[in-house]
């Protein structure tokens, strides 16, 4: 039996990753496969990677990049989501902003630096004509972290996927002002080089599986009343939900990857770029 740790938000993206955990798909084929949710996001998952705690990620692709760039010792083997992700941007229920441009140099909380929240800043300030140089950031964690800071006046306004986050407008604690979708397929799946080397067979293994029920996923009889139940989602949001997300079962393409790179170029969040093949790895 071999054991491969692997992590991932804990949002409704990932349910099929817990459903074939839970009807033994892996371990039928010699893997125990420990799922580890971080709810920290991505920044939190680069630094598990960079660790050791995790072997694989499901991981927000211009996260994973930037630091692969930096250092990372992992590559993406394939797209999770194709769909862009749509980013929510609220303020606290009784926030004096109401639209997305008096958000202009306020602060914005973040999981942490590296974050999806935190580069989603940047692409939010680029696309409103901001100066991202002068963009302000409050650390703040998690979900529980960013309404705490909205709540007590620390942060403006926070960055998070739109579904996830609308319990927190249905209930009056935040207020959702805007969206900002992602330029590019959201959610990638990256590995320690260490396991490429070593566990190749049990990671092809597992893409297998996964891409067998991500491809019939919206097929599932009742999924979204049981994605609505698992993820305390409103029924009529999780519906509108799965009909805008297309899971992938491919490599990420190259000029994705350059896009990705070249807009993060742009905003000063990296140096320097590297060539696809640099950050990618075929099964």
């Amino acid at each position: 039996m071999s054991t491969i740790k692997i992590g991932g938000v804990p949002e409704h993206f990932n349910l099929p990753w817990h459903l074939t955990i839970e009807d033994e798909s892996y371990l039928r084929r010699g893997i125990k496969l420990d799922w580890i949710n971080y709810p920290g996001g991505t920044g939190a998952m680069c630094e598990a990677l960079r660790n050791g705690s995790i072997d694989i990620a499901v991981i927000l692709t211009e996260g994973i990049i930037k630091d692969i760039i930096a250092g990372n010792p992992s590559k993406i083997i394939q797209t999770y989501i194709q769909t862009p992700l749509i980013w929510g941007i609220h303020v606290g229920a009784n926030s004096s902003f109401s639209l997305l441009k008096e958000l202009e140099n306020t602060v914005a909380a973040i999981s942490r630096y590296g974050s999806g929240s935190h580069l989603m800043a940047y692409i939010n300030a680029k696309n409103q004509g901001w100066d991202t140089a002068s963009l302000k950031f409050d650390v703040i964690k998690n979900l529980d972290g960013a309404i705490a800071a909205l709540t007590n006046g620390k942060a403006d306004y926070f960055m998070w996927e739109h579904f996830t986050t609308k319990p927190l407008v249905d209930n009056g604690t935040f207020r959702h002002i805007a969206d900002c979708p992602t330029p590019w397929p959201c959610f990638v799946i990256a590995v320690r080089n260490e396991i490429l080397e070593t566990k190749r067979e049990e990671v092809r293994a597992i893409m297998n599986i996964i891409n067998a029920t991500t491809s019939d996923f919206k097929q599932i009889p009742s999924i979204d009343k049981t994605l609505a139940h698992r993820y305390d989602q409103k029924l009529e949001d999780i519906r509108e939900w799965l009909a805008q997300t297309e899971w992938s079962q491919s490599l990420i393409e190259n000029d994705v990857l350059i896009n990705v790179q070249n807009q993060l170029r742009q905003l000063d969040i990296i140096a320097d770029t590297l060539p696809p093949e640099n950050l990618i790895f075929e099964l």
